[in-house]
């Protein structure tokens, strides 16, 4: 028989009620992991306070120090010590506590602040003198008269200081300012109209603004989508798709961009529940859901979503540093998302991210050469035509790598242009209104042949193959009713089972586009599914998969030279079929130019 644990005690062990210094070091420890968890408690406050400017300052990383500045409606030297006690709030009333309208509700922060660090608030409220008070290793001092204009200053110094073996655990200055960083992003995000500053002590004096966003003006839409430019990039703005949808109360708003604008990791992925920032596994897992069928595994989507909701259909107070939600009908909240961005995408048609064209001119690398001395103007159209004409005779025969197309599609109303010529046998080049295009012949012919098979898989439905002998598979009895809830589902996608006694359920049909298939790692694979995100995709993600491999073998091959009517077809297709601006694996079926640019890299400019 082992030995007892070193913690416990051979006689009966004492029940005792821990001090209050305790029982606040403990709680800081669930609300208050590291600098960046201080930040947003504190930025969250000043957002409650109704502040329309906030500066946070930091240095260190935030362990030396952290300071929050806000011009928001303070507090009176009455209400300070009230402040620091446990469980004091003045944003919920207890009486109900799913009706939850603002960031923080619990009353913990300011006091988990105060047990761990060195806490000084300094406030104003409208009518009222300026006050102050202290309060190190949960220890609070009197309040005292200060000099304040108005609103409020948090300042928290020494972070840890009281309990220094969380010290340890922190990582290096610029990580910790790193997520300081990501926290005030996110909630710059959250409240477009708020204007926000971050600055960095690190070192002395003034120190240096890392991030500063001023107040957006406008509706939500226009002000969310100036706020996201200057937070995530110009590029993501421009090549984001509005999102607007609602479906039994829940509202979903935001932007999401093209499959063509992916990123390597799921680092700008934000999500928001009320206007709260969340990571919440199912809302991260609807979104992948949605971009599954245009990005390869490596690529992650880009998006800042918004649901709104009654308070009463979602529990925002299921994790201390309230990062996860818990939706009333989880189904609802994962199929709006799935559904809204897919509509938004389809609704995209043909259209690709810019950023490729932009890609495509930093390879272009212009030849050096001496100072400009004159340059002549573009000539005109008529002039170009006259110069084809008088130069033709001249002209040596094409090589077969170049099939040159006759001058005759107009390109008025033609996004994509008109076909002139293909190039490696593969490479089609269409001229547009103010411009060109690359069309990858065969990456584009592959999205749409798949485009074809899913319209024709939806509309007749998918053809399963009976199993000659019905494959068993054990389960336990809740796997097996939770499976069996979506056997109707699973039938629409030719997979058919039926209860077996117990646990047991039997596999009598299969989709036959899949061919012979291990019965009780599919069904397995589903379970995991459903146990993760509370819905499955596992099965139509295989057949996809099947059919993208159907749609590259029976797409034009390259080395395959085409026509200029086949070329042409193939732009209007892509015009006409939703998705086509990239191929099966998320990357871009053609490269736009335009004119400008190109002249830019003949220093026409």
């Amino acid at each position: 028989m082992s030995e007892p644990a070193p913690q416990i005690s051979a006689t009966r062990p004492v029940i005792r009620q821990l001090d209050e210094g305790a029982i606040n070091r403990i709680a800081a420890g669930e609300v208050v992991e590291r600098p960046a968890s201080a930040v947003k408690e504190l930025v969250e406050n000043a957002l409650d306070a109704g502040a329309r400017r906030i500066e946070v300052a930091h240095a260190d990383g935030g362990k030396t120090l952290i300071r929050v500045s806000d011009d928001g409606v303070g507090m009176t030297p009455d209400d300070l010590p009230l402040a620091l006690a446990r469980h004091a709030t003045s944003k919920i009333d207890g009486s109900d506590l799913l009706d939850i309208h603002s960031f923080g509700f619990r009353g913990e922060a300011l006091a988990s602040l105060g047990a761990v660090g060195r806490l000084t608030i300094t406030s104003r409220a409208e009518g009222h003198e300026a006050a102050s008070v202290r309060v190190a290793g949960g220890a609070p001092g009197p309040v005292r008269p200060a000099a304040l204009t108005g609103g409020t200053v948090v300042e928290l110094r020494d972070l840890f200081f009281a309990t220094p073996a969380r010290l340890k655990f922190l990582r290096t200055d610029r990580a910790e300012a790193q997520a300081i960083g990501d926290v005030v992003k996110r909630l710059a995000m959250a409240e477009p109209h708020v204007g926000l500053t971050l600055r960095d002590l690190s070192g002395g004096g003034e120190g240096r603004v890392t991030f500063r966003v001023s107040p957006e003006t406008g509706d939500l839409f226009d002000a969310l989508y100036g706020r996201l430019g200057q937070v995530m990039g110009r590029d993501f703005a421009d090549n984001a798709l509005a999102i607007d949808a609602e479906r039994e109360g829940l509202r979903l708003t935001g932007y999401a961009a093209l499959p063509t604008y992916s990123r390597g990791a799921a680092v700008a992925q934000f999500l928001f529940v009320n206007g709260r920032p969340v990571r919440d596994r199912l809302l991260i897992g609807a979104l992948r859901a949605a971009y599954a069928d245009f990005l390869g595994r490596d690529r992650h989507p880009a998006a800042a979503l918004f649901i709104a909701c009654d308070p009463h259909l979602v529990d925002v107070n299921v994790h201390p540093a309230k990062s996860e939600v818990r939706f009333r009908d989880p189904g609802l909240a994962r199929g709006l998302i799935v559904s809204a961005l897919r509509h938004a995408l389809a609704g995209a048609g043909h259209r690709a991210s810019s950023t490729v064209a932009g890609a495509t001119l930093g390879a272009m690398r212009a030849e050096a050469v001496g100072p400009r001395v004159y340059q002549m103007d573009r000539p005109s159209p008529g002039a170009i035509t006259a110069a084809r004409a008088a130069q033709a005779p001249g002209f040596a025969e094409p090589s077969a790598r170049f099939e040159p197309v006759a001058d005759e599609v107009p390109l008025a109303g033609l996004p994509l242009g008109a076909a002139r010529a293909q190039v490696h046998e593969n490479y089609i080049i269409a001229q547009t209104e103010d411009g060109m295009v690359i069309v990858d012949g065969h990456a584009a012919h592959e999205r749409l042949n798949y485009e074809k098979l899913k319209r024709q898989m939806a509309d007749n439905g998918v053809m399963a193959q009976a199993l000659l002998i019905p494959e068993i598979v054990e389960l336990t009895e809740a796997e097996a009713r939770l499976l069996l809830a979506m056997a109707d589902d699973l039938a629409r996608l030719g997979l058919g089972i039926e209860p077996f006694g117990g646990g047991a359920i039997a596999v009598r049909e299969t989709p036959a586009i899949l061919g012979p298939v291990n019965a009780e790692a599919m069904i397995r694979d589903i379970l995991d599914e459903l146990a993760d995100l509370g819905d499955t995709n596992s099965v139509q993600a295989r057949i996809e998969a099947v059919l993208s491999r159907v749609a590259c073998h029976g797409s034009i091959r390259s080395g395959r030279r085409m026509r200029a009517e086949e070329m042409n077809a193939l732009l209007r297709e892509m015009e006409a079929t939703p998705h086509s601006g990239q191929c099966n694996h998320g990357r871009p079926t053609y490269v736009e130019l335009k004119l400008a640019d190109i002249e830019r890299l003949f220093g026409r400019t």
